[in-house]
């Protein structure tokens, strides 16, 4: 599972990489997101920014309502189930990603591997969105079974990469097409194992589903 990635160009630069519109209203964005954190999102052929991850609204003991927590990736073999069906029907997006990270190492000692297209200064990586009372406009990261892959070296799930050729289809093609992308990439990736901590900058918590 994905539970950060890396993304610096601006909206700017996301709109003129994609051939979107830039949207409006301003945020600010860090060079690393993490579930809750703020990221862009090119939906509805717009830059939007979004929070990452689907609000999950979890209830304590004495049945009060806790902070709800981000479920920042869905599995593809859950896409038909009620909490993701109707964002994969309706409403799918494009995440822009320079790269994303992956925890290898020991427990307790787990350092940052990062993943991305060789010489690809930006790709893509299907996602969901949907409106929310909690956070406004979020979205989340569609994950595969990582397995004939050079990300199976790192973990057994994925993100959906999408090819130029595929990002349309992704975003207007019917369910049935859209789906049929949702395989593990193929192609070389390039990935640099770090020294950096892992644990560094996490917030809470991530959920997949």
């Amino acid at each position: 599972m994905c539970n950060l990635y890396r993304m610096t160009k601006n909206a700017s630069e996301v709109a003129a990489w994609f051939d979107a519109v830039e949207g409006t209203g301003g945020a600010n964005f860090a060079a690393e997101v993490y579930p809750g954190y703020t990221g862009l999102v090119v939906a509805e052929g717009a830059v939007r920014p979004m929070t990452w991850g689907f609000p999950l609204v979890l209830k304590g003991k004495q049945g009060q309502p806790l902070k709800p927590k981000p479920v920042n990736n869905a599995r593809t073999d859950k896409l038909a189930t009620g909490f993701w069906r109707h964002a994969f029907e309706h409403r799918r997006c494009l995440i822009p990603l320079e790269a994303w990270g992956e925890a290898e190492g020991p427990k307790g000692r787990m350092t940052r591997t990062w993943l991305s297209l060789p010489d690809t200064p930006i790709f893509a990586v299907a996602g969901l969105w949907r409106p929310s009372d909690e956070w406004g406009d979020c979205y989340s990261m569609v994950m595969t079974d990582s397995d004939g892959t050079d990300a199976a070296q790192v973990h057994d799930r994925m993100p959906v990469l999408l090819g130029s050729e595929d990002q349309t289809r992704w975003l207007g093609g019917p369910p049935e097409d859209a789906f049929a992308l949702c395989r593990g990439w193929t192609g070389p990736l390039a990935i640099a194992r770090t020294g950096d901590p892992w644990a560094r900058g996490t917030t809470g918590d991530r959920l997949l589903l």
